[in-house]
């Protein structure tokens, strides 16, 4: 009789705790890996001589009707490329996509983040590709988790030009090339008026990139950077993980890539060898807006490139800025799409590493 009453309270035991709040469910702050291995300089100079990319192609896609394109990301789907990009019209973001056989020519195909009334994301939809394959080299297609593509945007109800606040949102579908309304989650998942929320990110948040690690390095099979801002001061990257796409928690007290001022922001994850590399860009902490880079060895500390610029300001259609990194090889060449600022408005523009010898009107 004890031994059946025992196993009883084993059992109750075991459902109740079962059933208790998972600790991924909790508004906590991870504790980071307190010391890592900085990369050394060789290191960091083999990366960039793999990297780099000097030629300018050019501008690839312009708006319609002097509407502002920004944020692209690439990626492959069967046979095709895709382009994942915003679209600015003076009142907010809206996300579209495009499709390329060469990724050199591309062809718009409509929006997938619309603009919708009474939402907290009603007026601000700014996506971005997830859970990619990073190799260097690689596929560079999207994968799946739970039978679903995903993404995450930066998300806000307020009219304008990244207007504050903003939060980041996920959204899925079950096809990444259609250009269809993807699938909203009702509620932002990482947002300022959560009570976690570091000083870093207090006030916004922005672009993000989120890589499924199946090593789980830090403890969970998706991480996610992306960049945040406090009131009145600079844009700082920092991270957070999550075990289902839904729950996010913030890892680390501190930003993993902070310049003192100005924005370092929209970063995009790959890896070479042994090496994580991050892309990501920096503006006004030294004159106008460029790209740049960081490696990693744990994904947590980070060593960032003090040599030249992936891509900066030099061509009439990037004079203003050249800036928001994303960055494929393909067939032994470096293809790097950015934001490109200049006498041909807001566009995207692309950067090789080969000079592809192209006959075209810039």
């Amino acid at each position: 009789m004890k031994r059946i009453l025992a196993g009883a309270l084993l059992v109750f035991a075991l459902v109740s705790l079962c059933r208790a709040e998972p600790a991924s469910s909790r508004r906590i702050v991870l504790g980071a890996k307190s010391k890592g291995n900085a990369v050394d300089a060789e290191t960091m100079q083999r990366i960039y001589e793999q990297i780099k990319t000097p030629y300018k192609y050019g501008v690839i896609l312009k708006g319609q009707d002097g509407k502002k394109l920004d944020c692209p990301s690439v990626y492959r789907h069967g046979q095709k490329w895709c382009m994942m990009y915003i679209i600015f019209d003076g009142n907010g973001y809206e996300t579209a996509i495009a499709e390329s056989a060469n990724l050199l020519d591309w062809k718009p195909l409509g929006r997938i983040l619309r603009f919708r009334k009474g939402a907290w994301d009603g007026m601000q939809a700014a996506g971005y590709i997830a859970l990619q394959d990073y190799t260097w080299g690689g596929s560079y297609k999207l994968g799946k988790f739970d039978g679903k593509y995903w993404l995450s945007y930066l998300g806000g109800a307020l009219k304008g030009y990244e207007t504050d606040p903003l939060a980041v949102g996920i959204a899925w579908t079950a096809d990444p090339t259609r250009a269809a309304e993807w699938n909203r989650r009702p509620a932002p998942v990482l947002s300022a008026d959560q009570p976690d929320v570091r000083s870093f990110e207090s006030l916004t948040q922005y672009k993000s990139n989120i890589i499924h690690d199946p090593e789980q390095t830090l403890g969970y099979p998706f991480v996610m950077f992306y960049n945040g801002k406090p009131k009145g001061g600079p844009e700082r990257i920092g991270m957070a993980v999550s075990s289902d796409m839904k729950t996010w928690l913030r890892y680390g007290s501190e930003p993993v890539i902070d310049n003192g001022k100005g924005i370092s922001g929209d970063p995009q994850i790959t890896r070479i060898d042994d090496i994580w590399v991050m892309f990501y860009f920096g503006a006004f902490w030294r004159p106008k807006a460029f790209d740049t880079f960081a490696c990693s060895y744990d994904l947590v500390h980070w060593t960032k490139w003090a040599g030249p610029d992936l891509v900066k300001p030099s061509q009439p259609y990037d004079n203003t800025y050249a800036h928001k990194p994303w960055v494929v090889k393909h067939k032994g060449i470096v293809y790097h799409f950015y934001c490109a600022v200049g006498d041909q408005g807001r566009v995207i523009a692309l950067a090789t590493s080969a000079d592809l010898n192209q006959k075209r009107d810039r």
